[in-house]
């Protein structure tokens, strides 16, 4: 699969297939994301990602070829078209994927990870995949986890699980055992691709369709690697790695839960936030620049700031965030790049508009539900 890195700029890493003859491994791209996707959202920047559900991120993530791929993003998944030709004995294409989690400061709106394993109560996950009947690829989720609460950078451990491959293609190092998780019998394979360790579990024939407890996976992996209660879980990411064709490789759902102490569906709300609205006036219009500051001592991931209006005026515009209005009331969320704001630190957006008379700053200001100070 593919790790996300935050920005507008693409990076490519090298990754584990790179390593291995006929691999399979993560891939690491600098990804945008945080947008809302409506249904037949088209994506073809190799970089690109967007929201859907308002929980999920799902990303093109193009980091091993130049050839083109588009995905089709609806309400629940997505649908890959691409015609790669890549030697099946050396990196896979790209990793086109739906995840929950932090991946390289990007993450996932109203997630609870990073969450300490021995924390962790139940991690759920469940999946439709539709296969196409040419081509070589792997169908695979990637579960990514590291010894520290890392929303930046390469984990240290990887977790695949392969739900189907076709094609001469295998995971990254050797197989070394089999094991029974969930009713299903696995090949287990243990690696590192150079920058982390890999464990990987192949299914035994295809599964189109599963509802499963991604803890079992991690409870095994920490008997076969480094990996123990005190580590994070980060991420949880299902998708795609072709190395012919693409077209068809289609995921039409997808859900992911992880419940522990003091953690659930959703995050609690910020514990403290202070607002600075700074506007200039002219005859009937109005530009202000807004900065939101979390000083909380957690980081916010997906923010949503209310506020009503003290006088008649309208929003007309906004930059770097997604603003809508009913009557006086001005909603403004994060857009696709700006979605996380860590413990102490702040973003800012603009709004222009009109007004008639004066025009007042709001006197109140709510982060995700949280009255914040202003100033």
């Amino acid at each position: 699969m593919a790790c996300l890195l935050s920005g507008l700029t693409a990076a490519v890493l090298f990754a584990a297939s790179f390593v291995a003859p006929a691999t399979g491994s993560t891939a690491h791209a600098d990804t945008k994301t945080g947008s809302t996707a409506h249904a037949d959202t088209k994506i073809c920047d190799k970089v690109d990602a967007t929201t859907i559900q308002d929980q999920y991120v799902v990303m093109n993530n193009v980091w091993g070829a130049d050839t083109a791929q588009c995905i089709n993003v609806t309400d629940n998944g997505f649908t890959v078209t691409a015609d790669h030709s890549k030697r099946p004995d050396g990196a896979p294409a790209s990793y086109p994927a739906i995840y929950f989690g932090c991946h390289y400061t990007n993450c996932s709106n109203g997630t609870n990870l990073p969450m300490q394993v021995s924390k962790i109560r139940s991690a759920t996950s469940s999946i439709s995949y539709s296969y196409p009947e040419r081509g070589v690829y792997d169908a695979a989720y990637d579960i990514w986890l590291d010894s520290t609460p890392k929303e930046d950078g390469v984990n240290q451990q990887e977790l695949m699980i392969w739900f189907n491959r076709r094609g001469p293609v295998q995971p990254v190092g050797a197989k070394t055992g089999t094991v029974t998780l969930g009713g299903r019998t696995w090949e287990v394979w243990s690696g590192n691709n150079g920058m982390n360790d890999v464990v990987s579990y192949v299914a035994t024939s295809p599964i189109t369709s599963w509802d499963f407890s991604v803890l079992d996976f991690i409870n095994d992996t920490k008997t076969r690697s480094k990996v123990a209660d005190s580590w994070y879980l980060t991420s949880i990411q299902a998708g795609f790695e072709p190395w012919v064709g693409g077209s068809g490789l289609a995921v039409t759902s997808f859900a992911a839960s992880v419940n522990g102490v003091g953690g659930g569906a959703k995050p609690p709300s910020p514990q403290s936030c202070r607002v600075t609205y700074t506007p200039k006036t002219w005859n009937d219009g109005f530009t202000t620049t807004v900065s939101i500051t979390n000083t909380s001592k957690t980081a916010i991931h997906g923010w949503k700031l209310t506020f009503p209006f003290a006088g008649n005026q309208q929003v007309t515009k906004g930059w770097t965030s997604t603003v809508s209005q009913d009557g006086a009331v001005v909603t403004a969320s994060n857009a696709r790049y700006n979605g996380s704001i860590a413990a102490n630190g702040s973003v800012s957006f603009v709004l222009q508009g009109t007004h008639s008379g004066n025009n007042p700053s709001p006197t109140a200001f709510s982060l995700n539900g949280t009255a914040c100070t202003i100033g």
